[in-house]
């Protein structure tokens, strides 16, 4: 915030902030004709879209005062973009102007009364943003005097001509030292101290309260060779303070950090070991963390592409006990330690620390599988102890740098630790930050800063063929070397095709650009990016370059989802690139299933409607290169890869302007979406529709999140760990536990079978656990990686050409698995499936007319089906491994069945070693895991989500719970509970007093289940979320709507619409033999009726013989559309809003007309659509969807609008 005062006395609060799109129909009022011969004639939206940074200043009302355009070449084309250097260099020598720290004044405006306050204040602020910059350049006609405002800040240099047209220009400039300069560095004195204890103070008085008032000036006192502390000053006050040591723990860091890339912080020994002495499994090495492949077993997989870096993988030797925290990070204690911006953990403590600083929590597991370098050599690294500086010259800490590495000129590395929760305050964000090992338990990060990363004459050009030697060694220890070196032979080819008529349909790009103000050759491809980790500060400069020298103002990088068979990504990867994250990640679109054959001509475009091989997409521009991301450190530890899970990471990840260093899933089978045998498996299990194979492909979740495969057998709430397959830990600050329900081993009644006891009898005996041994032919299916070794042992074993086999269970996907055995070729006749007894008489399906047809399809196909059987007995009681039999009971008689194989679906419930691990945690549970509105447990730390979850008991609704809603949209509201922690430009939450805490959340999104039934029947069925009822029950309520249905069920023809009494789809069934366009149909929830082509009119009028063929007609397309959704916003918000003057809006007539404050002689509904049809908002509505259509021409091409013929 500033105050600027007009000439006339008036003063105004203003503050500067980026550019909007919103800003534009603003700024532009203030343009002004001297405006236009300074800068020309300028397209302001094509101008912004350009633009490296764009500042505009507002008041208190957030009025616009000013605005101002920075790119990073010269305007009115005096130079070539990528060869404006050597002009301005000739223009004068003393001006050492390179791409770096250099940009162009484009265009400035304000309001006349503060347009010098407000200038000072862009030129302030735009230092301060960009730390790298020193020289403002602004270009003008000769001819054209500067005015009154822009003298005051810029000085004239001399003249260039144009290159276009005999005309000079004269060139002035603008410098940082006279707005926001250098910080001065020197020695810190004793007299230093009282300028400096009121910044501590403003942080934190835990060092106060430990060492006494003067532990700054005993530190201060006590300097020598090897501890050295430095002030930054202004006009003689001291404003900022850095202590720093060279003793390092270099052992401990060696312990827990992949030091490889940096040589392990030491100088080269002779005796240094990199390899191992024996021939090593070959761990590939990756431009990424470490990774360790363990699938199958419960090691941790850290499967992280998102910390890019050229590390080699030289992974752990074995290390003894004596070997292990030989030493303790520093003497200042644990409490000290979470200061933000102060403290170093990095510091040797003397051997007497030891014993009183050891903690349990930095204790290692000593069992470490792979190689670990081994240093001989002399420390190369100085660490950082403490740390702070004033608020308003943070920007600037980079000054201390040059000034403490001349304090150690033997010494490489600068190296500073911070707690896990500290925000990444300016310093670090130049410095590299370390990947941890899996096993590191550390509660700090670790950063390090080389020597060579105060180098400001770094050149960026085009590459050559003499560059390969230079090339080659850089990237000599990543895995993709030799493409990269291939692709750099053959890069003028390599590349060249963006594709972006693909990537405009198929991704949100449009989040990010204005995509008609791109020209096709603007769009680029990054193919390879490999940089030095020691000038990892510099990779937005490197994009910035890239984009300034290859006339390029997009760059897409795209991830290919990873093969079964290796580590590397399938064969149409790149490399990964350390620039991930400086890239934002792009949202794929939802896409239409189109009728192509039915639309014909019609159809969209071969580059729309293909079907190529799946990637996520990473995106910059223009506009993001110096635009900064919210580092979020927080160790955010998801356990269970259900839809609520994947939901949750899929929100955190795709918010563009946070960037979250430590997101990790724990999963008994890791990340799902392997596609491990094709499709074929997926015909086991009902599908709920949230997520598929292409939707993993299309996230790429694995570039940003850490996997550590295993189960969680334990939750330590004070040490804040979660103990996984009860030997590795991990470490949390934030807890998210999604593990759903599982289907459990079913636990026989015993029932003794000369007894010929009966259901009644035995009922209570079916809800134990089951704690005896589990068969090796029973099959539990609850996950993709369960079907897969089911279909491996089936046909290894010949069940499906000479077993039987028994399913048991009620759930819909028991009668899927029926039906895929029935596909892989087992006979009917050999299959016995076993419905226990129901707990409701709601069914699965709860529709008679299918559930009819396919009793009758699994008659036909010889299924023999039990009703209402108890399972009593495996093997006549006797060892149930194998199970070569098994008793039933039922409400009247005993009966057995032979089997190879049993499968069962009797009950999901919560897996017991998860019950445990929140029971031992002492987490409230009460048949499922208790929590409140917020997705909290009683640990604030823990939250739950999903249908392992009920809410308290003090709501009062313990027939609602998660299960009842969608699981995407469930995963989404915690992830937006969640942001609020992190998201800065999210307005604080505030909570709702204890007594109104009482109503629950009701979500909106459709409930979703499907899959393949017997008899090949493709099913789907869409519903609001509800409490289960009967169907037969809905229809006989007073309230009831309509139901829409054609076709014949047992045909596979059955096609069922459920309108409510506001005319709304609230429930949609398709029953078919034909393969339908499922994700075509969900987008009919929620729609009203008219919008569906007066639906109920045209079925009354029978019209509509056939729904299936109704809803592939050319009309509906939009309605599939994926930003259909956001045409009815706008065309809401034309209704709502007032636009014309003393006249009420469509909505506040439509209020009145409910209470009846207008007398009509009409019917309501032709009143409103006569003063509709006579208002303003008829035509305005039909622009918006000309507009709509014609934007998404390429998607929608089947619609004509006026002037197409």
């Amino acid at each position: 915030m500033s105050i600027l005062t007009s000439p006339r006395g008036k003063v105004e609060v203003v503050h500067c902030r980026r550019t909007e799109s919103q800003d534009i129909f603003c700024i532009k009022s203030l343009i002004r004709k001297f405006t236009q011969k300074l800068f020309g004639r300028l397209n302001i939206i094509y101008l912004l879209e350009k633009a490296n940074l764009a500042v505009t200043v507002c008041n208190d009302k957030e009025e616009i005062m000013a605005h101002s355009i920075f790119l990073d070449y010269p305007n009115w084309n005096v130079a070539k973009q990528d060869n404006w250097i050597p002009v301005f260099r000739e223009l004068d020598k003393e001006i050492p102007c390179t791409p770096l720290n250099t940009l162009f004044m484009h265009f400035f405006v304000a309001v006349d009364e503060y347009a010098t306050g407000c200038l000072k204040e862009i030129i302030r602020t735009v230092f301060k943003a960009v730390p790298e910059l020193y020289f403002i350049f602004l270009i003008v006609p000769t001819y054209v005097s500067l005015g009154s405002t822009l003298i005051t800040v810029f000085d004239q240099v001399g003249n260039i001509p144009c290159l276009n047209y005999n005309e000079d220009f004269a060139v002035h400039i603008c410098h940082r030292h006279n707005h926001y300069p250098q910080l001065h560095i020197r020695k810190a004195r004793v007299e230093d101290h009282d300028d400096l204890m009121p910044i501590f103070m403003h942080y934190d008085n835990t060092l106060k309260e430990i060492y006494g008032e003067y532990f700054l000036a005993e530190l201060i006192e006590a300097q020598d060779e090897d501890h050295h502390a430095v002030v930054c000053e202004v006009e003689g006050k001291a404003v900022g303070f850095m202590s720093v040591c060279s003793s390092v723990n270099l052992p401990l860091l060696h312990e827990c950090f992949d030091l490889g890339a940096f040589h392990g912080f030491c100088f080269p020994h002779p005796d240094d070991i990199l390899k191992p002495s024996e021939e090593p499994s070959p761990e590939e090495s990756e431009d990424t963390g470490s990774k360790s492949d363990s699938q199958g077993s419960h090691k941790v997989v850290v499967d992280q592409e998102m910390i890019s870096e050229m590390i080699q993988d030289k992974e752990t030797e074995t290390v003894s006990q004596e070997e292990v925290l030989s030493t303790v990070l520093n003497r200042v204690s644990e409490e000290i330690q979470n200061i933000g911006k102060s403290l170093s953990v990095l510091s040797v403590a003397d051997d007497d620390d030891v014993a009183s600083s050891l903690s349990s929590s930095l204790l290692f597991s000593l069992e470490f599988s792979h190689f670990r370098p081994l240093y001989m050599g002399d420390s190369a690294a100085f660490c950082i102890q403490l740390f702070c500086i004033e608020e308003r010259y943070e920007a600037r800490s980079l000054d201390f740098m040059s000034f403490v590495f001349s304090l150690f000129p033997d010494k490489n590395f600068c190296l500073i630790s911070v707690p896990h929760l500290t925000p990444e305050f300016a310093l670090i964000q130049n410095f590299v930050k370390v990947v941890p090992f899996s096993n590191c338990t550390l509660d700090h990060d670790l950063y390090a800063f080389h020597r060579a990363g105060l180098l400001r004459s770094i050149t960026i050009r085009l590459a050559r063929f003499l560059d390969t030697p230079g090339v080659e060694n850089l990237v000599s220890t990543l895995l993709l070397s030799t493409k990269i070196l291939d692709d750099l032979t053959l890069y003028n080819e390599a590349g060249r095709d963006s594709d972006i008529e693909y990537i405009r349909s198929h991704y949100n790009i449009e989040d990010f650009i204005y995509f008609s103000h791109h020209q096709q050759e603007e769009h680029g491809r990054l193919n390879h990016f490999a940089l030095n980790p020691i000038f990892r500060h510099y990779t937005k400069f490197f994009l910035k370059e890239i984009l300034r020298l290859g006339y390029k103002s997009c760059l897409y990088y795209p991830v290919y989802s990873q093969t079964r068979e290796g580590k590397l990504q399938s064969s149409y990867s790149h490399s990964l690139t350390s620039a991930l994250h400086y890239l934002v990640p792009v949202r794929p679109r939802r896409q239409i299933v189109y009728p192509l054959e039915k639309l014909g001509i019609n159809a969209p475009s071969k580059e729309v409607s293909k079907d190529q091989v799946s990637y996520a997409l990473n995106h910059t521009n223009r506009k993001l290169t110096l635009e900064p991301k919210v580092t979020v450190n927080a160790r955010i530890v998801v356990v269970g890869a259900s839809s609520v899970g994947i939901s949750f990471l899929e929100t955190l990840v795709f918010c563009s302007h946070l960037k979250f260093n430590n997101l990790t899933l724990i999963s008994t089978h890791g990340l799902p979406g392997k596609k491990l045998l094709g499709n074929e498996q997926r015909k086991f299990l009902a599908s709920d529709h949230c997520f598929n194979d292409k939707d993993y492909a299309l996230m790429s979740l694995c570039s940003w999140v850490n996997v550590v495969v295993g189960r969680m057998t334990a939750i330590d709430r004070a040490a804040k760990q979660v103990v996984v397959a009860k030997d590795e830990i991990v470490f949390y600050d934030h807890l998210i536990i999604c593990t759903g329900l599982q289907y459990q081993v079913p636990c026989p009644t015993g029932a003794d079978t000369e007894q010929q006891l009966t259901n009644r009898e035995v009922m209570e005996l079916s809800k134990q656990r089951y704690t005896g041994t589990v068969p090796s032919n029973l099959f539990i299916l609850n996950d993709e990686e369960d079907c897969v070794r089911t279909l491996f042992w089936l046909r290894s074993n010949s069940i499906l050409t000479e077993g039987k086999v028994i399913v048991y269970g009620n759930t819909l996907d028991a009668f899927t698995t029926v039906e895929t055995l029935l596909h892989i070729g087992m006979k009917g006749s050999c299959i016995y499936f076993v419905h226990p007894p129901a707990e409701s008489n709601i069914t699965c399906i709860n529709n008679d007319v299918v559930e009819s047809a396919v009793e009758d399809a699994l008659s036909a196909a010889g299924v023999t089906v039990y009703h209402d059987a108890l399972l009593a007995q495996w093997n006549n009681g006797q060892d149930p491994d194998p199970i070569y039999n098994a008793c039933f009971t039922t409400s009247t008689k005993l009966f057995r069945l032979e089997c190879s194989a049993f499968f069962s679906f009797y009950k999901k419930n919560v897996d017991y070693e998860t019950f445990k691990a929140f029971n031992d945690a002492c987490l409230v549970y009460d048949g499922r895991l208790v929590i409140d509105t917020t997705f909290h447990t009683n640990d604030i730390a823990i939250r739950a989500a999903g249908s392992l979850t009920k809410f308290s008991n003090r709501y009062y609704s313990n027939e609602w719970t998660h299960s009842n809603f969608s699981s995407k949209e469930i995963g989404f509201q915690l992830a937006a509970a969640m942001l609020s922690l992190f998201d800065p430009t999210l307005e604080p939450v505030t909570e709702p007093p204890a007594d109104l805490d009482r109503l629950i959340p009701m979500y909106k999104g459709a409930k979703i289940q499907g899959g393949i039934l017997p008899g090949s029947y493709h099913y789907l069925h869409i519903s609001k979320p509800a409490i289960p009822t009967p169907l037969d029950l809905q229809r006989s309520q007073p309230d009831f709507g309509t139901d829409i249905v054609t076709g014949n069920a047992k045909k596979g023809t059955y096609f069922r619409l459920y309108i409510n009494n506001y005319k709304l789809v609230e429930a949609i069934t398709c029953f078919s033999k034909k393969p339908f366009p499922s994700s075509n149909y969900i987008r009919l929830f929620g729609q009203h009726e008219q919008v569906l082509n007066n639906l109920c009119t045209r079925f009354d009028d029978k019209l509509i013989p056939d729904l299936y063929s109704y809803f592939t007609e050319p009309w509906c397309m939009a309605l599939f559309h994926d930003r259909f959704i956001d045409l009815k916003k706008e065309l809401r918000q034309i209704l709502i809003s007032k636009q014309e003057e003393d006249k009420p809006t469509l909505e506040q007539l439509a209020y009145q007309l409910e209470e009846e404050e207008i007398n009509l002689n009409e019917k309501p509904q032709k009143y409103l659509q006569r003063v509709f049809e006579e208002s303003i908002y008829k035509s305005l509505l039909e622009k918006s969807i000309l507009d709509y259509l014609h934007y998404n021409q390429y998607h929608l091409p089947m619609y004509a609008w006026p002037g197409i013929i």
